[in-house]
Order: structure tokens, then C-alpha cells, then sequence
């Protein structure tokens, strides 16, 4: 696996944050990417829930002898003061270790409140709290965490935005999501362009079978969208979090993405 390779199987002693670490996609990724981490590595968990969070640490530190850090950053990305926390306690523990590579993977997201349709949405706050969670705070958490973690010589720096075909295509009732979706895309696109040396994928799961899409198919306000998703459901086509997760574990193993590419689970 390139330079990544320790020769085992596992990766070089890593630097790697997950956000909305506490369940769903960001729970199965943490549970691939632990055993993967040499020793020394570092692993750690945002979310907004300290309780699941700490029961995810417990488990993955289960290994016991595997030298892994793990640490939770409970905080809503939301709000600035929990993006400041969140910031500062990452700027803490990233300069200060000898690692060779950084993973910093933006899973935290919302889905908006999708019973309502583009007419309905005329509350400026109501949008910008949308925004603030699902973009500013993508952006904030990683221009400072690849400003703490810094050109090492020798290392390798990776920022994985979780996105979704919501960024290339409108879906009814879900214009919040959707332009939240692509405008992370092409801000990670833009980072790609200006800093070569650090490795930009943005990774669409597929239609994964979690909360969030047992409210697509109940909330959703256009009746189509949420017909679609019933069926998605009923014929067994979402997808487990897992077989999507390991897909990612494999892109980023295999390292031969084109950096800002736009790589979609159903393309692999």
C-alpha cells in the first residue's frame, strides 16, 4: 500500500479524526480504520453525543495492546463554541506526536428539515444553522487541523469528505441538503487545487441503511422522493454501513484517487 505500508497490513503511525464518530457511517468507519493503525497511531472521535462517543472509545481501545490513542471530542460542530473546542482539542494532540500521515474524514452532517419544500424554507436562521453545521464547520475543522498537523517531511496528509449524489443531483424537498452537499464538494475540490501535496477525496456511501434515511422515507415531504425511498428499503437496496466503510478503508489503501475527485460507492 505505497508509503503508507508498515509491511503487517497496518498503517504507519497515523493521525486520524472522524466526525460523527457516535454512530451510523462514522461508527463503521472508526471500527475499520482502529485495527489498521500502527502502533503509536492517534484516533479521534467527534461527535455531538459524549455517551455513544465513549462507548465507541471503550470498544476500539478493547485491543488493549495495540498502542492506539483513542480520544473523544464531544461537541456540536454547529454551534462556535463547540467548533472551537472541537479545534482546540485536536490543535492540542496533533503537532505534538512523531506521525507520519493524517486521515481527517468529515462524516458529521444533517439531512435539514426535508418536510418542507423550497417555498416553505424563509427562516434565515433556521438556513444558517444548517450551513454553519454542515459547511462552516467542514471547513473551519479542516483548514486547522491540516494547519496543526503541517508539512512534515515525508508525510502524508488525507481529507476525506463524506458526500453523497445529493451533490451532483436536485432531489424534491431536499434543497438544503443537496446545495449544503455540493458546496462541500467543490470547497474540497478547491483545496485539492491549492495544495497539491495533500491527498482530497470526496466519497459518496451510497443510500445507507441509517436514521437518517428512515427519515427520507418518512419525512420527506414530495411523495415521489419518499415513495422512492420506501422502495429503496422494501427490495433491500440500501446498503450496510459497513460494506460502504470498507470500500473507503479500500480508496484510501489503494491511494490512486485523483485528488478533489468526486468517487461514488456504486462506482468501485
Amino acid at each position: 500500500s505505497g508509503s503508507a505500508g508498515s509491511g503487517n497490513g497496518r498503517w504507519a503511525a497515523t493521525a486520524c479524526v472522524v466526525t460523527g464518530a457516535s454512530r451510523g457511517f462514522g461508527r463503521s468507519l472508526a471500527r475499520l480504520l482502529a485495527p489498521r493503525l500502527g502502533p503509536g497511531s492517534l484516533l479521534a472521535l467527534l461527535a455531538r453525543s459524549a455517551e455513544p462517543l465513549m462507548a465507541l472509545a471503550a470498544e476500539l481501545r478493547g485491543g488493549g495492546d495495540s498502542g492506539l490513542r483513542v480520544i473523544c471530542v464531544a461537541a456540536d460542530l454547529g454551534c462556535e463554541d463547540g467548533l472551537r473546542r472541537a479545534t482546540a482539542a485536536l490543535r492540542e494532540v496533533l503537532p505534538a506526536e512523531p506521525l507520519g500521515r493524517l486521515i481527517l474524514v468529515n462524516n458529521a452532517g444533517s439531512l435539514g428539515d426535508i418536510s418542507k419544500s423550497f417555498l416553505d424554507l424563509t427562516d434565515p436562521d433556521e438556513i444558517n444553522t444548517y450551513f454553519a453545521f454542515n459547511v462552516t464547520s467542514a471547513l473551519c475543522l479542516t483548514s486547522r487541523v491540516l494547519q496543526a498537523f503541517g508539512k512534515r517531511p515525508g508525510s502524508s496528509r488525507t481529507v476525506v469528505n463524506i458526500s453523497s449524489l445529493c451533490a451532483l443531483k436536485p432531489f424534491r424537498s431536499w434543497a438544503l441538503y443537496c446545495s449544503g452537499k455540493a458546496s462541500r464538494d467543490m470547497m474540497f475540490q478547491v483545496l485539492a487545487l491549492e495544495e497539491p501535496d495533500v491527498r482530497v477525496l470526496n466519497y459518496a456511501p451510497g443510500p445507507l441503511d441509517t436514521d437518517m434515511q428512515l427519515l427520507a422515507r418518512t419525512e420527506t415531504r414530495d411523495p415521489e422522493m419518499r415513495q422512492y425511498f420506501q422502495d429503496l428499503q422494501e427490495s433491500r437496496k440500501l446498503i450496510d454501513c459497513t460494506v460502504s466503510a470498507q470500500k473507503l478503508v479500500k480508496l484510501l489503501e489503494e491511494d490512486t484517487f485523483q485528488s478533489g475527485a468526486h468517487v461514488d460507492f456504486y462506482d468501485i
